[in-house]
């Protein structure tokens, strides 16, 4: 986003152009619970796309509420944590510099990793259990949360999208949601 334009202006454009039939829908991503609400004021928002996961879960504190409120859509990225949920990232992991985001992210220092480590291990067992993978889980946990959430994880292989549509076929109880979604302490994942 552009500090110097005001998101009202933005939605007003997309606006004219959702009536000039240039544009079908208006989504946003990375935004505030405010700035949501602002642009939705203007022009509706469709969906909203924000890292969510697991692991990372800032947007509970207010993005969320803010998609809820007059039916919009979220689309986390990241669903798996950048990888870190797959179970194949592990302290001892090392990142390119010059071409892994992931080696200036704090929450991929060893330290923090090693720390985090506990929730790759809750999501194995509760996996175990299931018959599933932890992938499943970690994406089966994001499609409990609510119809209007749904996440869009990456990958290039042909088996990894086969496992990461099987969670749609995962079902948590209440109680696997809740083990799922535990703090193991104050996790290290500062931005």
């Amino acid at each position: 986003m552009d500090p110097d334009v005001p998101i009202e202006e933005v939605a007003g454009a997309v606006k004219e152009l959702i009536g000039a039939g240039k544009v079908k829908h208006f989504g946003m991503s990375e935004s505030s619970a405010g700035t949501i609400r602002r642009a939705h004021a203007v022009q509706p928002v469709s969906a909203v796309q924000s890292e969510y996961s697991l692991w990372w879960r800032r947007p509970k504190e207010e993005v969320l509420a803010a998609c809820e409120e007059p039916g919009i859509g979220f689309v986390p990225y990241s669903p798996l944590g950048k990888g870190f949920l797959t179970g194949t990232i592990t302290a001892s992991t090392s990142f390119d510099p010059g071409n892994d985001i992931r080696s200036t992210i704090p929450r991929f220092a060893p330290e923090a990793l090693q720390h985090n480590a506990a929730v790759v291990e809750l999501l194995a067992s509760i996996a175990q259990r299931k018959g599933a993978s932890p992938v499943q889980i970690a994406l089966a946990w994001l499609l409990a949360r609510k119809p209007w959430i749904v996440p869009i994880p990456g990958t290039r292989k042909l088996h990894r999208l086969a496992e990461n549509i099987g969670a749609a076929a995962v079902e948590l109880s209440p109680a696997d949601g809740r083990t799922a979604s535990p703090r193991t302490g104050r996790e290290r994942h500062s931005c």
